[in-house]
């Protein structure tokens, strides 16, 4: 694996050298490819899958379909159109004694990205990290390995046609051992970010020796206030739990206030279309019982909140104000995304004000926080840490800077 990251250092040369034109043309021909080659890719998926449960919430995050090979591509080719991050002047100044100094956005070099059954992540990292003049080194999970091999030898054969060096995109064998390599790659790798649950996360940061940025784990929450729009409160809710309950940005605990607890069973009751099972508070489930199936509605434990349950299930909590709801966030939540269902201008203001999160909604659902959806083409990560990237993680957050000075013969005295 030391050779491995050799040549990739090596190949930093071989993109940065690359005008912003030719990265991106080389990006509109591997949209191009990943749709032409989508009977393969779907091939290598299946065997994929074929060994993993389908009742197992992670087997849709690890399933590629057409239409997801689809949307993969154009998001490659959005990133290929948006502007440059590189050579962005980010400070201009020229001091009394003539040097002129500026501050100027580069690549990191080679960036390390650990991820467990998320192929779609593969093309992501890669069309991210070519446009903006980075070379990735990729950690892939061993229930994608046949989709990622796939995918990577899909990659580099269309560098290895436009003459950049294939190691550009490496892929790291699917072991601990690898991840482990990885993270001590010091002079090799400049920054390591992993995607994953709890434990791949809490790993990474307590083993790595080069710089890592911690991608969320996200224990989401949603709050519906005193004056929260029924319908608005139905949809947003019923759409964070269950579009991808796999995804860090699904919701894990709705908190509902005391003074509409009537609402209640109204406002959950499109969750049983999905089997979502509720792990209810006292007050909560004596309003549910008997109103949410039987089945679906257990009471809440000591375990309960805090839990990023990543499947068809969601903590929920009675709170009399706003300032418990935004106190429990401030316990159990992760800093990912969290979301007030409201009608009052000023509790809005409030919430978005105090809570300590990367992403915090008003009436709309957390399932939006998405580099894609946020125009940012793609995403390397989302952030739920202060020191530097925060929230989706695009082309401008895995880029860093170096200062330039020119002068005239000065001396300093």
């Amino acid at each position: 694996m030391e050779e491995l990251f050799i040549t990739a250092k090596k190949a930093c040369r071989s993109v940065q050298k690359l005008t912003d034109a030719e990265r991106n043309n080389i990006l509109i021909k591997l949209s191009e490819r990943i749709i032409s080659s989508s009977e393969d890719i779907l091939e290598a998926n299946n065997i994929d899958l074929q060994a993993m449960d389908p009742m197992n919430p992670l087997y849709d995050r690890l399933l590629l379909t057409l239409p997801r090979l689809e949307a993969i591509a154009s998001d490659m080719r959005h990133v290929a159109s948006l502007d440059s991050p590189l050579g962005r002047i980010l400070k201009d100044n020229t001091l009394e004694n003539g040097l002129r100094i500026r501050q100027i956005s580069v690549p990191f070099g080679v960036i390390g990205v650990v991820y467990e059954a998320r192929p779609n992540v593969t093309f992501d990292v890669f069309s991210l990290c070519f446009k903006s003049g980075n070379v990735c080194i990729l950690k892939g999970g061993k229930d994608a390995q046949n989709t990622n091999n796939c995918s990577i030898s899909i990659i580099q054969s269309v560098l290895q046609e436009n003459g950049v060096d294939i190691s550009a995109a490496t892929l790291l064998p699917p072991t601990h051992e690898a991840t482990a390599k990885m993270l001590t790659a010091q002079g090799f790798v400049d920054l390591v970010i992993p995607r994953g649950g709890r434990k791949l996360i809490d790993f990474v940061r307590e083993n790595a020796k080069v710089p890592c940025i911690e991608t969320g784990a996200g224990v989401v929450d949603s709050y519906f206030d005193l004056t929260g729009d029924i319908e608005i409160g139905k949809k947003t809710i019923f759409n964070a739990k269950t579009r991808r309950v796999s995804v860090c940005n699904a919701l894990d605990c709705l908190l509902v206030h005391s003074g509409r607890l009537s609402d209640l069973s109204q406002l959950v009751a499109g969750l049983s279309q999905k089997n979502v099972i509720i792990y209810a508070d006292e007050r909560a489930y004596e309003v549910l019982e008997g109103k949410y199936p039987d089945g679906l509605l257990q009471k809440a434990d000591s375990t309960t909140f805090g839990t990023e349950f990543m499947d068809y299930k969601m903590a929920l909590k009675v709170v009399d104000s706003l300032d418990e709801a935004i106190e429990h966030i401030s316990v159990y939540g992760s800093g990912h995304s969290e979301s007030i269902i409201t009608e009052d201008r000023q509790s809005a203001e409030k919430f978005q004000r105090e809570v300590d999160a990367a992403c915090v909604y008003v009436n709309a659902p957390t399932s939006f926080t998405d580099g894609a959806q946020f125009g940012l083409g793609a995403e390397i990560g989302i952030s739920t840490q202060k020191l530097g990237a925060r929230g989706p993680m695009a082309l401008e957050e895995i880029t860093t800077y170096k200062w330039l000075i020119d002068g005239n013969g000065q001396t300093r005295p």
